[in-house]
């Protein structure tokens, strides 16, 4: 488990770090001994004991393979010269990933991207219970990106009664890579400030053939809201005709006109009409 360690001032130690060194070259040049070199070489030694931590950085201590603590307070101190430092950020990280090809819940391969916000919370889990963390994030963004990819389809094309999918899921979606993530992550003492998908598409092989359909599936939709609409101001232009006694129609005549004013207004092009210089009935 992490600890906190209390290191001592650096500026102290700096302090007797100077007079052990100016009393052992003074030692020399007075007495002319090769003793004082004695006390060169512990202010050396004294010397490799300073550490700085800047904010939001922390310096996690081991002596001789024995976890001693980590200094999460940031300035200049001291420690013991034989402690090992390892120097961890403490700050928030993006991760932003390179799309990924993958397939989806109904097999349809599709690219797909995260963008990641994460901090080391533990440095202990950090530095001793997996090996390279930063690496440890790449490929464990990757996992959980494929892994919720397949739990759900791109979209609701080919699976109707589907509620949830990756192109419309939104903040839904995102929460359950949040989830999946923290879960992985944290046997390295990561915390998952954010994660979200960055990009999603068809793969190049399949895009063109989902294209046409969604455009197809478009033109079907709105087809029917042109004739929906014909239909009605169809049945308006009749009930007018008949209520004010304009013209009277049979059954044939009637079918004749609905058919006209459909093509009318149904059409993709602009109607050209045909002037009639005979009766009604040529």
């Amino acid at each position: 488990m992490e600890k906190q360690f209390n290191p001592k001032s650096g500026y102290t130690m700096l302090l007797v770090f100077f007079l052990i060194l100016g009393a052992s070259i003074a030692g020399i040049i007075i007495f002319e001994t090769p003793l004082f070199i004695i006390g060169i070489m512990l202010s050396i030694l004294t010397a490799i004991g300073f550490v700085i931590v800047n904010p939001n950085e922390s310096s996690v201590l081991v002596l001789f393979g024995k976890y001693v603590g980590t200094i999460k307070g940031n300035g200049f101190f001291w420690t013991n010269p034989f402690y090992l430092k390892r120097k961890i950020s403490l700050r928030a990280r993006n991760f932003v990933g390179q799309p990924i090809k993958v397939n989806d819940k109904v097999g349809n391969p599709i690219m797909i991207g995260i963008v990641l916000v994460w901090k080391v919370e533990n440095t202990f889990k950090a530095s001793f219970d997996v090996d390279q963390y930063e690496h440890f994030v790449v490929v464990q963004s990757d996992a959980a990106l494929r892994k919720l990819a397949g739990m759900f389809p791109y979209d609701n094309f080919e699976l109707e009664e589907a509620t949830l999918t990756l192109r419309a899921g939104g903040e839904e979606v995102n929460h359950k890579l949040e989830v999946e993530l923290r879960e992985r992550l944290n046997i390295a003492g990561i915390n998952v400030i954010e994660a979200r998908i960055n990009y999603i598409a068809y793969a190049q092989e399949i895009a063109g053939a989902m294209l046409r359909r969604q455009q197809a599936t478009a033109v079907v939709a709105a087809r029917g809201k042109i004739v929906e609409g014909a239909v009605g101001m169809v049945q308006m232009a009749l009930d007018q005709l008949s209520e004010k006694h304009i013209v009277h129609f049979d059954e044939e005549k009637k079918a004749a006109m609905v058919s006209n004013l459909m093509v009318v207004l149904c059409s993709d092009e602009s109607a050209r009409p045909v002037i009639n210089t005979g009766t009604l009935h040529q």
